[in-house]
Parts: C-alpha cells; sequence; structure tokens
C-alpha cells in the first residue's frame, strides 16, 4: 500500500435501500399474453411474454410441471383457451386461431368471432361449451359455438365468482385465480358461476407461483435496487497523492442462485435455447413491474445477463490531502439476495450513495 492511503475492500449496501411491498399476481387485464386453460387432466398457465408455457395435473401439488416454447403463430394472444376436443384457442382482436397444439401449430384455422363473442374480459371453456365473462357487467356468456353463437345464454356471475384475476375450465369444472389476501395465491374451483355450488378452493404450490406474472416476488421477496460500495480510498497525507489501481467489481446474473425456482421444472431445451435461460426471463419480467406487483419498474435489458463473474477496471484518480473518496456500483435483488450486478459504477468523494436510478424505466 503507498505511503499515506488506506483502502477499504469490504463492499457494504447502501443505506438507502428501499424496501417495497410485499408483490402480488398481475391480473390479466394487466397482462397481455398471459393467461390460464385446461382441457383433460392438464392445466395451462401460457406465458406469451416470455414465448413459452407451462403444463401441469396438478396445480397445488405442483406435478408434472413441464414447460414448452410457444410457436410464434401462437404468441402474443389476447386471451387463451381449450376445450374438450383437445384444441387451443387463442383470440386476437375479434378473431380466433384454432390449433391442436400450441408448441408446432398444427392444424391451424381462423375463423372469427360472433359479435355477441366479442369484448369479453375472460374466456375458458367448460361443459361443452365456451363462456366469455364480461367482469364489468357482472355476468357470462354461455354459447356451443364462438363464430356462430349457436345456443347462447347468459347469466348473472356469483358474488363470489366476480373478482377473478384469471378464469379457466376443463370438461367438469369452473377455475378462477382469488386475488391475493393473507392465505396467499389461491384458485376456487366450482360447477356453477351463477350459483357458486360445489366451490373448493387451493393454494398454488410455490414452484407454481414462480411461473406467473409477479409470483417470483413473492416467493423470493420484493425486489430491490441499491448502490454498494466496493471500495473506500483515502489519503492520509498532507499532499495530492494519484492512485492508479485495478479493482475488482461483480456484473452480470446470479444464475445459480435463480435456477433453483425450476427444479420441479422439467423445461424443453428449446425454450432455454430461445430464451437464454427462463429464470433470467421471468426475472427481467419481474424487475420491469410496478412496485405494487414487487418490481422496481427497471428496464434491464441492456445490462448483462450472462451468469455473474468478477471483473477488473483500472481506476485512476488524483486524491487532494486528507480526501477520501468511495467507489460505488448499482445492484437489483429479491428479498434479500442479489439477482443482477449491474455495469455501472461511480466515483464519489462522499460516504453517501449515488441518488439516482441508473437503468431506464420500464415501459409498464
Amino acid at each position: 500500500m503507498e505511503e499515506g492511503f488506506n483502502t477499504l475492500t469490504g463492499p457494504y449496501l447502501a443505506s438507502t435501500r428501499i424496501t417495497i411491498m410485499v408483490g402480488k399476481i398481475l391480473p390479466k387485464k394487466l397482462a397481455k399474453g398471459v393467461d390460464f386453460c385446461g382441457v383433460g387432466k392438464y392445466y395451462y398457465i401460457v406465458r406469451s411474454d416470455l414465448t413459452c408455457y407451462m403444463r401441469s395435473t396438478n396445480f397445488n401439488r405442483a406435478e408434472d410441471l413441464e414447460v414448452f416454447s410457444l410457436h410464434p403463430s401462437c404468441r402474443d394472444g389476447d386471451h387463451y383457451l381449450a376445450h374438450k376436443d383437445d384444441l387451443f384457442y387463442i383470440i386476437k382482436g375479434n378473431n380466433y386461431r384454432r390449433v391442436t397444439n400450441m408448441n408446432k401449430d398444427e392444424d391451424s384455422v381462423v375463423y372469427t368471432l360472433h359479435p355477441n363473442c366479442q369484448g369479453g374480459d375472460h374466456y375458458l371453456s367448460a361443459f361443452d361449451y365456451f363462456y366469455i365473462i364480461y367482469q364489468n357487467r357482472g355476468v357470462y356468456r354461455r354459447t356451443k359455438n364462438m363464430n356462430k353463437d349457436e345456443e347462447s345464454e347468459e347469466f348473472p356471475l356469483h358474488p363470489n365468482c366476480k373478482d377473478g384475476l384469471y378464469y379457466f375450465g376443463t370438461s367438469d369444472y369452473y377455475y378462477f385465480v382469488k386475488p391475493h389476501d393473507e392465505w396467499g395465491i389461491q384458485y376456487l374451483r366450482s360447477t356453477n358461476f351463477n350459483k357458486n355450488e360445489n366451490s373448493e378452493i387451493f393454494s398454488f404450490h410455490p414452484s407454481v407461483i414462480n411461473f406467473l406474472p409477479g409470483g417470483l416476488a413473492i416467493t423470493k421477496g420484493p425486489s430491490y435496487g441499491t448502490w454498494v460500495c466496493i471500495k473506500t480510498i483515502s489519503n492520509d497525507s498532507q499532499t495530492p497523492v494519484e492512485w492508479k489501481k485495478r479493482v475488482t467489481k461483480k456484473t452480470g446474473y446470479e444464475k445459480e442462485k435463480m435456477c433453483s425456482i425450476e427444479h420441479k421444472w422439467n423445461t424443453s431445451l428449446t425454450v432455454s435455447t430461445e430464451t437464454g435461460g427462463l429464470s433470467s426471463c421471468i426475472a427481467k419480467a419481474t424487475f420491469a413491474m410496478t412496485a405494487e406487483y414487487g418490481g422496481s419498474s427497471v428496464n434491464t435489458e441492456r445490462e448483462n445477463w450472462s451468469e455473474a463473474t468478477e471483473i477488473e477496471e483500472t481506476i485512476t484518480v488524483t486524491l487532494k490531502a486528507n480526501e477520501k473518496i468511495y467507489i460505488w456500483t448499482y445492484e437489483l435483488g429479491l428479498g434479500k439476495e442479489p439477482v443482477l450486478h449491474c455495469r455501472d459504477m461511480r466515483i464519489l468523494n462522499t460516504s453517501n450513495p449515488p441518488t439516482d436510478n441508473p437503468l431506464p424505466p420500464a415501459a409498464n
């Protein structure tokens, strides 16, 4: 160490870290391309924003969790539903695409929604019918055919069935995802949305919650952004001194830590290849969300999302007599764990961290 210098190398967090309120699941009305559907013994969560979907035989016990890539022609739908004939329906605007496989876009055909079937807040299929939920009106429409509006009727939604975040169905049940309450994230199963008959409530397994928009902030903790001081340098002499050294800083994504969220998922190779790692895509989406859903409202696309490594940078500064400087880097995390070490680095002559957020705002 040069004469007159003192250095501290242990990083410490800025005292201005803000704890954000606990997140909740992003509702369908705010999550384009995200939806639930079901057919046969399977339940599906579509994450078009991540270009993939999850299939399971039980959300409560996280059974048979598999993740597949969405075919490009099946992405960006407004609504997704599945019918008893093992067909999937992707609604965009006033049209829908019917396919036998969302991964391959097999046997695709496009139809127009009947005017009476347009503008729904949610779409699902159960009991040989298609159902269209109009939440503002508090009603749902039942029809045999969304193109011709055959055998259609409207019924009022039971008060307990009006506030679903997502709705889906299978051959013999309706389901909807309930708003977050003191019991966490749950879904209700019923045989009648009009009378709420035979209703049961189930919790989502944490491995399923991780796949939902906003879920990562629930299982890991809400996101935070903070400046971290990685080195302090002081000139204890009475004359100015030039300091030139290589400073080690961490940059990149804590992939090993975050990949634990996928431990129950059987993820196809194409998903991992196309997204560059599914957990990183989920983390990016989480950070982009607002604080209400556990995010930080920041766009991290330009950051280094390869696995976190330590790199060295040469720093040259001139310190005045008895001057002290602080070197800061920025990180994003979930709960108490750092997730993304950002590229920004600042050199200040104060122990107070920078006050700005170096990341651009997300387009929420």
